[in-house]
C-alpha cells in the first residue's frame, strides 16, 4: 500500500474493517492498528495488521497483504510476517489473508506442508472472482471503495472509477469530512492497481460544473449587466462571484471559474463601491 505514515489511523481502521466484512467475510471491527516494521537487510512492513473484535466479543489479529502480481516468494514472505508478529509478542489467534489484484491469472500457492516439519497456510482472495457489479450497485460507500480492487470485466477503468467517485459524492456530498475520508481510502487502494491517475481525473471532473447553468450565475450576470454601464464591468463580474459565494466556499468558486482564491478576493474587492481601487 501507499505510505501509511501520512494516512490517519482512523481511516486505516475503517479500511481494515471494510476489507474484513466485504471481501473476507469476517464480521469484525478493527479496534487497534499494530506496527509491524522489522529491520533486517531490508526494511519490510506488512500492509495491514490490526486487532479485531468480532460481534461476539472475540478478539484476534488480522493481517492483510495486497499483491498486484504473482510473486514466487510471497508464501515465504507471509510466513515471515507471521513469525514477526509472534516474535513481537502478540498472542492469541492470527488470521492472515492475501488479496490478489493482478491482471495475470493467479498462480501463487497459499500454503506449504512439509511432513513432520511444517503445515502452514493462509487465506487467498482472487479479486478476479469477486463480483464487481455486486459491490458497485450497493448504496454503501464501503463497498463502492473496495470495488476499485475488482476485475472491471473489460470496462474502461476511467468509466468505473468515475462512477465510484460520483456515487460517493451523491451518498456523502453533504458530509465533506466523510467524503474526504472515503476518497483517501479510494486513493490508497487505487495505487495498488495503478489507477491513481484515474482517481485524480474523476475528482477533477467532479468539480467541473457549467456555472452558467447555476441560478446564482444567471442572477449575478443579469444584475451585473443592469449595473454594468454605471458601475463598470468589474462590478458585474464581482456580482457573479459574490452570488456564487452565497452557495459555495471561496475554494470551490475559484475552482469553478479557473481562478486562484486570491483572484476571487480581488474581483470581489474591485466590485465593492466602498473600495474602488483595492490595488
Amino acid at each position: 500500500m501507499t505510505d501509511k505514515d501520512i494516512i490517519s489511523r482512523d481511516t486505516l481502521k475503517r479500511l481494515t474493517t471494510d476489507l474484513a466484512r466485504h471481501l473476507l467475510g469476517i464480521e469484525a471491527e478493527a479496534i487497534e492498528l499494530l506496527e509491524t516494521q522489522n529491520q533486517r537487510i531490508e526494511d519490510r512492513r506488512a500492509d495491514l495488521v490490526a486487532r479485531m473484535r468480532a460481534i461476539d466479543g472475540h478478539e484476534f489479529l488480522l493481517h492483510v497483504e495486497i499483491a498486484n502480481k504473482n510473486r514466487s516468494e510471497m508464501l515465504l514472505r507471509m510466513l515471515r510476517y507471521y513469525t514477526d508478529i509472534r516474535l513481537a509478542g502478540h498472542k492469541g489467534s492470527i488470521r492472515q489473508f492475501l488479496i490478489y489484484i493482478g491482471t495475470d491469472p493467479l498462480k501463487m500457492p497459499h500454503g506449504i506442508a512439509e511432513p513432520e516439519l511444517l503445515d502452514y497456510r493462509y487465506g487467498l482472495v482472487d479479486m478476479h472472482q469477486i463480483n464487481c457489479a455486486g459491490l458497485l450497485v450497493q448504496d454503501n460507500p464501503d463497498a463502492l471503495v473496495l470495488a476499485v480492487l475488482c476485475d472491471f470485466g473489460g470496462r474502461e477503468p476511467q468509466e468505473v472509477v468515475g462512477y465510484i467517485v460520483r456515487r460517493l459524492k451523491e451518498l456523502l456530498g453533504a458530509d465533506e469530512r466523510r467524503f474526504r475520508q472515503y476518497m483517501t481510502m479510494l486513493e490508497i487502494l487505487s495505487e495498488n492497481r495503478g489507477l491513481k491517475a484515474q482517481v485524480m481525473e474523476a475528482q477533477r471532473m467532479l468539480t467541473q460544473v457549467d456555472i452558467r447553468q447555476l441560478p446564482s450565475y444567471s442572477i449575478g450576470y443579469e444584475d451585473g449587466e443592469a449595473l454594468g454601464e454605471e458601475r463598470g464591468e468589474a462590478r458585474g463580474e464581482a456580482l457573479i462571484v459574490r452570488r456564487l459565494l452565497t452557495h459555495l466556499d471561496a475554494e470551490k468558486v475559484a475552482a469553478l471559474l479557473g481562478l486562484s482564491t486570491e483572484e476571487v478576493a480581488r474581483i470581489v474587492a474591485k466590485g465593492n463601491p466602498d473600495n474602488p481601487d483595492p490595488e
